[in-house]
């Protein structure tokens, strides 16, 4: 029987703490502090988040409950709500960036995949919140709303790059905040179709895939063969044909229509690389979906919906904690070679945190099942 750490403990041992001391030195994380410093709050944050926690005093209940665990999970003492509470409130919320932001280059340098080409997604998911809590994070008239922007590594769905905004920030301003890396593909919907901003992308050797808004006005320069029957209607070079866009953009885009052979839908894409084929342009933009589906999944499975407090540093720091350990959990499987999804991860991790099990035994996936007793060799006193 195994009698070592904990589930929790044996998850926090791939939290790089070395790198987590040095981010808290520089935003003085520990100045002043007395009880849970800011590594016991990440614990707490991130039992939080893996148990599905919800409020303050739900988190002190059930670590309380485990007295006796505590110490090896790495909390020097019970606790307590109100303590927790003035941590979330006080301290600098970069210290939960800055930690997420090493997990996530940790994670990515994991995948361990050579690609020519590496595929970001690019999109945002707002959450809503009520105005009279949240009157810092404005967004319409009648509610409050933070936007999460996404930049997403399609080779593994880890997010390369997050940014947390109020809800009015358009999506399009985010790409002033990203450094494009050169031979990059960035595949966006049509809300980030702004040309000046395109331009700068293109002059950085970064490739874009984005769709055509219904206003586009361009004329062709050129058009290539296409199999009409694959779906691909048109492949062509085209100018932009407004002052102030031709002005932004002042050389040739590639505007391909393609007919989804499934719905009947015509779709516009537009792009600035013209080595592909037009059909795998088309498959690219398809795989922009991947980013909708890390919203709905982490909305349905991280705890960023509930907040534990209602300031600006203390949403962000729950939002931060709570990408962190998802982040966390995603090299947990990678580096135990792991079969089971996150998902699946998660759902064990929820429900047997404070068992004492090796943890690669525990999140591994078998297929045993259990025999029935075989028939004993009792002798039968009468026969039918």
């Amino acid at each position: 029987m195994y009698v070592g750490k904990t589930l929790f403990a044996q998850v926090m041992e791939f939290v790089p703490w070395t790198s987590f001391t040095r981010i808290v030195h520089r935003y003085r994380g520990n100045a002043g502090v007395r009880t849970l410093s800011c590594a016991e709050q990440f614990r707490a944050m991130a039992f939080a988040q893996l148990t599905w926690r919800e409020s303050l005093r739900d988190i002190e209940v059930s670590l309380s409950a485990n007295p006796s665990k505590l110490y090896a999970m790495g909390f020097r003492s019970p606790v307590k709500r109100s303590t927790l509470a003035d941590a979330n409130e006080s301290r600098d919320w970069r210290i939960w960036f800055d930690l997420a932001t090493v997990l996530i280059r940790r994670a990515r340098n994991a995948l361990g995949v050579e690609l020519n080409n590496t595929v970001y997604a690019l999109d945002s998911s707002t959450v809503d919140l009520c105005l009279s809590l949240f009157d810092w994070a404005p967004f319409r008239s009648t509610k409050a709303a933070i936007k999460l922007h996404t930049l997403l590594d399609l080779r593994g769905c880890i997010p390369a790059f997050l940014y947390i905004s109020d809800g009015k920030l358009h999506d399009v301003k985010v790409l002033d905040l990203l450094a494009f890396e050169a031979g990059a593909f960035y595949v966006m919907d049509r809300g980030y179709v702004d040309f000046a901003r395109l331009y700068v992308l293109h002059q950085a050797g970064a490739f874009f895939v984005t769709r055509a808004k219904s206003n586009f006005n361009a004329r062709r320069v050129y058009s290539a063969p296409c199999e009409r029957d694959s779906g691909v209607i048109c492949d062509q070079r085209v100018a932009l044909n407004g002052f102030y866009a031709a002005r932004d953009y002042p050389e040739h885009l590639r505007r391909i229509r393609f007919k989804d052979p499934d719905s009947g839908n015509r779709l516009v894409f537009l792009t600035n690389n013209t080595a592909l084929s037009a059909l795998t342009i088309c498959a690219l933009y398809k795989q922009r979906w991947q980013v909708e589906l890390f919203f709905k999944w982490i909305k349905q499975h991280l705890r960023i919906k509930k907040f534990l407090g209602t300031s600006e540093n203390a949403v962000k720091t729950q939002v931060w904690s709570a990408i962190a350990t998802y982040v966390l959990i995603a090299i947990v499987k990678k580096e135990l070679h792991l079969n089971a999804s996150l998902y699946t991860c998660l759902q064990i991790l929820s429900v047997s945190v404070f068992e004492k099990t090796q943890l690669s035994c525990a999140l591994q996936l078998d297929d045993h099942r259990t025999e029935p007793p075989a028939d004993d060799n009792q002798l039968i006193l009468f026969n039918p």
